[in-house]
């Protein structure tokens, strides 16, 4: 198992694949919320079209997620802090260039780092559409993350009423390396200030669920983004990654020559 620690001490644990012929610079991916990187890269197939293409693929299980440390104090979470545990990542490793790709929470912490990282020679992100822009993160007008993190804190998940909470309290459950409090904690601490879109000079790719209500309007993000792309997949929030195009977007997205 892999793992380095953090500015703050908290550890993070992170996977590191590679092909028999591995060419261009790593690839890095972001898992989202309550996800880790086994579930939102591995089971759907993206690691393995990465790395049948030859690339390095490396994911790391965010801060309160997977295999990583989950403390339960909301200062250690948002998707600033896990911006800075990327450029971490990248120094720990030495990588002087990566290609990286976030979905949905994920999505968030890839944009931030891109932001602010010379080091993203391409972008990628899933799962988020015109809250990044209008609400600085996740689309609260959807998720009601206060509801959330509520309902994450409570010992009956039937005593939760809000349809979208449940849904996501159900996911979070669904996992047994999930805490809930920590979970909880992000929850507290999701960005929502606005991010400065227009340091990006990464070429980025956006890609949306077609029924996916946290990835709504996402042509506001792209016209946010200088050059950046839309495509639009089959799939609502959890099952866009699994659309028949989402990994050999990446692939092609993500191509050394590109």
């Amino acid at each position: 198992m892999n793992s380095f620690t953090a500015s703050d001490e908290v550890r993070i644990v992170y996977e590191d694949w590679s092909g028999e012929a591995t060419s261009g610079p790593p690839v890095i991916l972001h898992h989202g919320f309550s996800a880790d990187a086994q579930l939102n890269w591995e089971l759907p197939g993206v690691v393995a079209a990465l790395v049948e293409g030859g690339r390095r693929v490396v994911a790391p299980d965010a801060r309160g997620h997977g295999r990583s440390d989950k403390p339960h104090d909301p200062a250690l979470y948002g998707e600033d802090r896990m911006a800075r545990d990327m450029s971490e990542l990248f120094d720990y490793l030495e990588f002087e260039q990566v290609d990286l790709a976030g979905n949905s929470m994920g999505a968030i912490v890839a944009l931030i780092t891109a932001t602010r990282e010379p080091r993203v020679r391409r972008l990628a992100v899933g799962g988020v559409g015109s809250g990044v822009v209008e609400l600085g993160g996740v689309n609260t007008r959807h998720l009601d993350t206060h509801l959330l993190a509520g309902a994450l804190r409570l010992d009956d998940p039937e005593a939760i009423t809000d349809p979208v909470a449940r849904s996501f309290r159900a996911f979070a459950d669904s996992s047994p390396t999930n805490d809930r409090l920590a979970l909880a904690a992000q929850a507290d601490a999701v960005h929502r200030v606005r991010i400065p879109l227009e340091r990006i000079t990464a070429p980025t790719l956006v890609l949306a669920g077609r029924d996916d209500p946290l990835a709504d309007r996402p042509e506001v993000l792209v016209e946010a983004i200088a050059g950046a792309r839309l495509q639009i997949l089959e799939g609502d929030h959890l099952g866009a990654v699994f659309a028949p195009d989402f990994a050999p977007s990446l692939v092609r997205h993500f191509a050394v020559e590109a």
